[in-house]
């Protein structure tokens, strides 16, 4: 995404953005970035699953940025009838939405039942439940918004993955979360290859100080993991969301990241 021109409030001129996982952590802290660099008539569509949250984060966004239309979609992206809400919401905004610019930051996700390990994961609808919401949801929502969108003269597209570290290593307890950030972040390597005009982000945030990390380190079913965890709350090394969103907003106006990569908030 190249950067708009001036660095006052909506210098990215008008977007067309989707942010999904928006009610909380790391998506709020995006959403509260995001918002005041988007252009009158841009439109800002927040996807979660809890309503109040989202509302109210939309009530907050609008008064940020002149001329930006917040719509909410409160759903389950898990579970097929939230899925079909999300993906009628997408193409009813998005072909209406400004010419300018698409941006799909795709930020939902969850853990899965840590306490686990490999071999306790026996249950086929639970992981297939889990697969749905972290892996299903982020492809049919992207490529549903890059159609929605459409291919339009002059204007650029770029899709971000919430990645993490576990994406390219093992974690104990963590099958689940850590095979299906793989998963993601190979999904989207993939459309970076098919669609060399649309620009790709793996972005990984770090360990953040969220819901989900209190989880890691209480959760976890592996002891020396879960100590990992614990020590790195103990010695403050968690990393707020609104520091680590704002690296991932510097590298998306900078642009200079290639399609596809993977990039660790360590990296930059």
């Amino acid at each position: 995404m190249e950067p708009g021109s001036g660095s006052g409030p909506g210098r990215w001129g008008p977007v067309s953005c989707v942010l999904t996982g928006a009610s909380r952590g790391f998506g709020r802290s995006l959403a509260r970035l995001l918002a005041p660099r988007f252009g009158e008539g841009s439109v800002l569509l927040l996807l979660a699953r809890s309503a109040a949250a989202l509302a109210e984060l939309a009530a907050e966004l609008r008064g940020s940025a002149a001329g930006l239309r917040v719509e909410c979609v409160a759903a389950d992206l898990g579970c097929e009838q939230g899925l079909r809400q999300a993906t009628a919401a997408l193409r009813e905004v998005l072909p209406a939405g400004p010419p300018g610019r698409l941006l799909v930051v795709n930020n939902a996700g969850s853990l899965g039942d840590i306490s686990k390990s490999f071999l306790d994961l026996t249950d086929p609808d639970e992981i297939n439940s889990y697969f749905a919401f972290n892996v299903t949801s982020a492809l049919c929502l992207t490529s549903i918004a890059l159609q929605a969108f459409g291919k339009r003269p002059g204007s650029s597209r770029t899709v971000v993955n919430i990645s993490s570290l576990c994406a390219l290593k093992p974690f104990k307890s963590w099958a689940l979360y850590c095979s299906g950030k793989a998963s993601r972040d190979m999904m989207f390597q993939v459309l970076a290859l098919e669609e060399p005009d649309i620009r790709v982000l793996n972005y990984a945030p770090g360990p953040l100080d969220t819901d989900m990390q209190l989880l890691a380190r209480t959760k976890t079913g592996d002891p020396e993991m879960r100590q990992h965890f614990q020590s790195l709350q103990e010695s403050r090394k968690l990393i707020d969301c609104t520091v680590s969103a704002q690296k991932l907003v510097n590298l998306l106006e900078e642009d200079t990241f290639p399609s596809g990569a993977h990039v660790d908030f360590y990296d930059i």
